[in-house]
């Protein structure tokens, strides 16, 4: 790694020359061959969305999110039209383009456009979309986003230390383990470690080329299984 010095000598970070605040995150739509990614809108998602979560056999999806399962439509829908207004997080539904409902939503939040930094949360994936070529395709989706079209410098994942299911996706679908900032929030009465994992801007094109690699109609097989892995992908381009 390059060292760079001041007129003093003393170490500093390396320039970026041109850089300006990036734009803030819009209420786009982006397309995939398996699931849109569309703003959230209570009108049109939260009966389809309410329904997709109350598949799941229990409540144990919403441990790590700052919010309980919902038990009545009219619960969901006052969440989801609070979601819908905020901007940041800016809430999105992934949409299923087959049955054409919504079946998970994600955000984008702590938004930092000066810094050109931005996180992925507030993951809330039904049982229709969970281990679905869908659900890397959302992720992917919101990613090429970010970094393609707005031109953010790092991208980052952050969950409850204790939320094995959520560090496990987060290092398949690419991001660097950074470590854990103890003690880091109180929510649901409760305190949370929080691990925080990132992707950069210079790491993108290789995790994109990857992405589009296993999201390539002939990396599934007739019964839709995969034929490789992200992390295989991933090793095969280095």
């Amino acid at each position: 790694m390059s060292i760079f010095t001041n007129e003093y000598g003393q170490p500093i970070g390396a320039p970026v020359p041109g850089w300006s605040p990036r734009p803030a995150p819009s209420a786009v739509t982006l397309e995939g061959p398996y699931c849109r990614i569309e703003p959230l809108d209570a009108q049109r998602h939260a009966q389809d969305l309410y329904e997709a979560y109350r598949a799941a056999p229990d409540g144990r999806d919403w441990t790590y999110l700052p919010v309980e399962p919902f038990a009545e439509i009219e619960d969901f829908r006052r969440h989801a039209e609070s979601a819908a207004r905020s901007t940041d997080p800016r809430h999105y539904a992934v949409v299923d383009r087959k049955t054409g409902k919504a079946v998970g939503t994600l955000a984008l939040m702590r938004i930092e456009p000066k810094s050109g930094v931005i996180e992925v949360g507030f993951v809330a994936f039904s049982p229709l979309l969970k281990r679905t070529p869908l659900s890397t395709e959302a992720q992917y989706l919101l990613m090429a986003y970010v970094f393609d079209e707005l031109g953010y410098r790092r991208y980052e994942w952050k969950c409850d230390s204790l939320n094995a299911p959520s560090r496990k996706a987060a290092q398949r679908l690419g991001f660097q383990f950074e470590g854990i900032f103890r003690q880091a929030v109180v929510y649901k009465g409760r305190s949370r470690d929080t691990a925080w994992f990132s992707i950069l801007d210079s790491e993108w094109p290789a995790q994109k080329q990857a992405f589009q690699a296993w999201l390539a109609a002939d990396n599934f097989d007739e019964q839709g299984r995969q034929r490789h892995s992200l992390d295989a992908l991933r090793r095969r381009d280095r």
